[in-house]
């Protein structure tokens, strides 16, 4: 059965035609004592208005009859074949389809990222989380962005608001880690940020801010990062001026749009337990992969740059190592000795 929200053209112009073909149809047989055959074809071709001859001749009766039938099934059929022929020509049922498959895929999808909005900020959160191979989720609602979705078939979506609770559900927020919205309006992405904190109150959420006084605002609603497009850039420009090889280094070391990674983390759950409660010279990083531990979270949340070798792992805490692609391949296979490295 097609989804009676796509398609209640189709079934209220198919429900108004079979009314009238059964009006027609008792009409017939109660005015002319045509038998059901009889009645049927004489409803269909004055329906139609095929201009067949008739069954038999028609009483006065009969002939009021049908010029009424005449009078009120021609815009009902014409409305039937206008309305089945825009769905087929129109692509409607070939996006029906689409659609069909991308949710299945969606639903098959669990750790992954929710992302709401595909415009310039939505574009590059999908590149950057595509070329890291990182599992995500598109919502849009836009239809010019929809039909360019359904075109590049490689990219997942769910069609729909998502201020709204059952778009979330439908994107999978439940069994999601993020949720990066990039709204163009901060009121919409106050109330996405809003919902998804009440459906899921472990989710990571990053949300878009265009005004200053939006910041705090999003974080009691619940964001855990609040981005400001315009000032982050401005001051990244500013920088390049500034001390404009630190910047590019520091570009380079994240490998924004790459798919090598020179800067890794792991947290204290995430290490082999051999290595839990240790200090950093005890891991011995350095001397079995070639990378180093650049930097240390506190579990309060304190970062400290170049850590002491001396410093402990303790529980909550986390790592961040830099190398090169090869020493971070070999720090990854130190520490997913049982497999359990977060990707």
């Amino acid at each position: 059965m097609l989804n009676f929200k796509h398609f209640k053209k189709i079934y209220y112009a198919l429900s108004l035609l079979v009314i009238i073909i059964l009006i027609g149809v008792f009409g017939f047989r109660i005015i002319e004592n045509y038998s059901l055959g009889e009645a049927f074809y004489m409803t269909i071709i004055t329906v139609s208005t095929v201009g067949f001859n008739e069954v038999r001749p028609l009483s006065t009766d009969g002939r009021i009859f049908t010029a009424f039938l005449i009078i009120f099934s021609f815009g009902t059929f014409a409305y039937a074949v206008t309305s089945i022929t825009f769905y087929v020509l129109g692509g409607e049922f070939k996006n029906y389809f689409k659609d069909l498959r991308v949710n299945k895929k969606v639903d098959k999808i669990s750790n992954h990222t929710i992302i709401c909005g595909y415009g310039r900020n939505g574009k590059q959160a999908v590149a950057e989380l595509k070329a890291h191979h990182k599992d995500y989720v598109l919502v849009e609602q836009d239809q010019n962005i929809l039909s360019e979705l359904r075109e590049n078939h490689q990219i997942p979506f769910i069609e729909g608001d998502a201020t709204l609770e059952k778009t979330l559900e439908r994107a999978g927020i439940s069994r999601a880690k993020a949720l990066i919205t990039t709204l163009p309006k901060d009121a919409d992405n106050m109330f996405v940020v809003l919902t998804a904190r009440e459906m899921n109150p472990n989710l990571l959420i990053i949300t878009r801010a265009s005004e200053e006084n939006s910041d705090k605002k999003l974080r009691r609603a619940g964001a855990d990062n609040v981005i400001m497009p315009d000032k982050i850039g401005g001051a990244h420009m500013a920088s390049l001026v500034i001390k404009p090889d630190v910047i590019e280094f520091m570009d380079y070391v994240m490998g924004q749009g790459a798919d090598s990674n020179n800067l890794e983390e792991i947290t204290f759950e995430n290490l082999p337990e051999e290595f839990q409660n240790k200090t950093i010279r005890e891991l011995g990083i350095r001397d079995k992969s070639g990378a180093n531990i650049v930097g240390f979270r506190t579990p309060e949340g304190e970062y400290i740059i170049n850590p002491s070798p001396d410093t402990i792992i303790m529980p909550k805490a986390k790592i961040f190592v830099l190398g090169t692609e090869n020493q971070i391949t070999a720090f990854r296979d130190i520490t997913t000795q049982k497999n359990i490295l977060k990707q």
